[in-house]
């Protein structure tokens, strides 16, 4: 039905169109706040909007759509807006009637965007103060000023906020809605919970005394001890944001947050301590100042410095080289991490990896039980990482199939990128000729010319010179050429023993590149059920679900299900071949042609 909708308004030419026609129209209007006033204004709005349908007898009112309280400034945070348009999407009318180009929106960019997408289904939108119809030949270039104006009022008002937010942090101006533990908001100032305050104490006390964040989280939750939300549901974040606050030593902070730009309005958390604005506040403090720089003090301390790559130092438990780290996401929706599980016999570490909402959060068995709930905690326990390397080789094994084809194909498109450039070469080299046999017959007439007496010594020696030194800069470039064609045979033949060394992967596991390259996010479900998602060249993408039960010696993984335009044995041998020359380890990467399937991969990949 859709595809008729679209196939009829696409042979229409809307120009040509009567536009006294009958229209079905539909109306959208917004106010900015939610203030008396305001919503006293929209009811005009479409008061006005009523009238103005009358001078139209043509026009049919499907619908309105209202947002109230929101901005312009963001199509997408504007549910009333984006129900429109979709129904504009399912033909539900031909023509959108709003006041103005600012009542649209404020944002140059949605406004064409979104005007061209429904000029392209057969929308109109009039904007009636404007009188601008986004059908008109002139339509988008009197709509592109208009809302660069909206756009530029909205910058304007921006700046205003913030200067008045100046002011008001100038004045001690005590912001935010009073939300917070230990404290109630009793009209300018806060005035102390005791009950609260108690846990507030609580907190400090026990980390002092050597305990840390998860430990106080789990005390707490024991002690049924209530947050400012009124909810026995600690973490180790909500205690470490207890600690972190200054609030407590009866001091005002600012600047611990702002809007990324007046365009997105999203508000961001400020990380630099530095840029922190404090003010002596008129109310009570909870805990001293030596308290809170002590526990300040420990917090810095026990923060970890991790060496990077570059040889920088940074003080932080976040950077990792592990592979598995940086691909699993559990399926409660946090990152993992990896720990020492237990040393071997022989000396080696074994790993396991577990989610940060069970490191931070607790364990769901934990709250349920001590009878609390457990909506949201992960009950995933840690898993080794032997079964992600088990898994990796089972399913790589079914994957790639047909190994020697596999490789067969890989080294016949590098054998087309190499005669394409040794084309190029070849071409290259008969020029490079042509340019020496040039200069040798210039050489030849310029001696001759100064035996003639035809030009002086100073201008012969200049000239040979110059001539000299374009025929060595002409030879090393043949030089140059002549080495890439006699490396090419011994590049081709190992390039092909490291394919064979990816795709052969019984008994030595699955190489990092080769990961790296193919699998994008591994979420375990259990301990034992595993869901590995792929990405197997553009447009092939598929979800495999392995499962892996047992002890280390006798466990044997099995595939649960492959869903997602791929079933096993299926990858296409040229989309496979593609994926394996990306996965080459870097001293092997070097020696393909610039341009090759490989190069493509890697450029891809470093841009996603």
């Amino acid at each position: 039905m859709r595809d008729d909708y679209n196939y009829r308004f696409k042979l229409t030419d809307y120009t040509q169109l009567d536009r006294n026609r009958k229209r079905k129209v539909a109306v959208y209007g917004r106010v900015s706040t939610e203030h008396e006033a305001q919503i006293a204004a929209l009811e005009n709005q479409m008061q006005w909007y009523d009238d103005q349908a009358r001078y139209h007898p043509n026009w049919e009112i499907q619908d309105r759509y209202i947002d109230e309280g929101i901005t312009g400034t963001q199509a997408k945070k504007r549910p009333s807006f984006l129900r429109m348009i979709d129904d504009a999407r399912q033909g539900k009318f031909d023509l959108i009637v709003t006041r103005e180009v600012c009542r649209f929106a404020r944002n140059v960019v949605d406004t064409l965007v979104i005007t061209r997408e429904l000029k392209g289904i057969g929308v109109e939108v009039y904007f009636i103060e404007d009188n601008i119809w986004t059908m008109d030949g002139d339509g988008e270039l009197r709509l592109s000023l208009m809302a660069t104006l909206a756009q530029e009022e909205s910058r304007k008002t921006s700046e205003r906020v913030r200067a008045g937010q100046k002011v008001s942090r100038e004045k001690g101006v005590l912001y935010g809605n009073g939300n917070i533990l230990g404290y109630d908001r009793v009209g300018d100032t806060y005035q102390i919970n005791e009950e609260q305050a108690e846990t507030v104490r609580m907190i400090f006390d026990l980390y002092l005394q050597g305990k840390g964040s998860l430990q106080i989280a789990n005390e707490l939750n024991a002690r049924h001890r209530k947050s400012a939300m009124g909810l026995v549901k600690w973490c180790a974040s909500s205690v470490v944001r207890v600690l972190k606050n200054a609030t407590y030593t009866g001091t005002k902070c600012y600047n611990k947050s702002r809007n990324n730009n007046y365009l997105d309005q999203h508000r961001v958390l400020n990380l630099d301590a530095s840029t922190y604005l404090y003010q002596e506040g008129d109310f009570p403090a909870i805990v001293s100042k030596e308290i809170w720089n002590k526990a300040q003090s420990i917090r810095i301390n026990r923060r970890k410095a991790v060496a990077l790559r570059d040889g920088k130092v940074t003080i932080s438990n976040r950077t990792s080289e592990d592979i598995w780290v940086n691909k699993l996401r559990c399926s409660c929706g946090y990152a993992c991490r990896r720990d020492k599980w237990h040393v071997r016999k022989d000396g080696s570490i074994s790993y396991g990896y577990q989610c940060y909402n069970r490191i931070n959060n607790g364990s769901k068995q934990k709250r349920e039980e001590m009878g609390l709930d457990s909506e949201g905690y992960c009950g995933i326990r840690m898993y080794g990482d032997w079964k992600l390397e088990m898994m990796a080789e089972t399913l790589f094994e079914q994957l790639l199939g047909d190994k020697h084809q596999i490789i067969q194909t890989a080294l016949e498109l590098l054998k087309k990128y190499y005669r394409e450039t040794s084309r190029k070469d070849q071409q290259g080299n008969s020029e490079r000729k042509i340019q020496l046999e040039r200069i040798d017959t210039r050489l030849r007439n310029l001696t001759v010319m100064r035996a003639d007496g035809e030009i002086g010594k100073e201008e012969y020696q200049q000239l040979r010179d110059q001539l000299e030194a374009e025929r060595s800069r002409l030879e090393e470039e043949q030089k140059k050429a002549e080495s890439v064609e006699c490396r090419e045979a011994m590049d081709l033949d190992q390039i092909q023993q490291a394919l064979e060394e990816l795709v052969h992967l019984k008994g030595k596991g699955v190489s990092r590149e080769l990961v790296d390259q193919i699998v994008y996010r591994v979420t375990p479900v259990s301990e034992t059920h595993f869901e590995w998602y792929l990405h197997l060249g553009p447009g092939t993408d598929a979800q495999v679900g392995l499962l892996v039960e047992g002890k280390k010696g006798n466990c044997v993984p099995s595939v649960n299900g492959i869903r997602e335009f791929l079933n096993p044995g299926e990858v296409k041998t040229d989309v496979a071949a593609n994926q394996i020359l990306g996965s080459l380890p870097t001293e092997q990467l070097h020696r393909l042609p610039s341009g090759s399937p490989a190069s493509i991969v890697r450029f891809r990949r470093k841009a996603a």
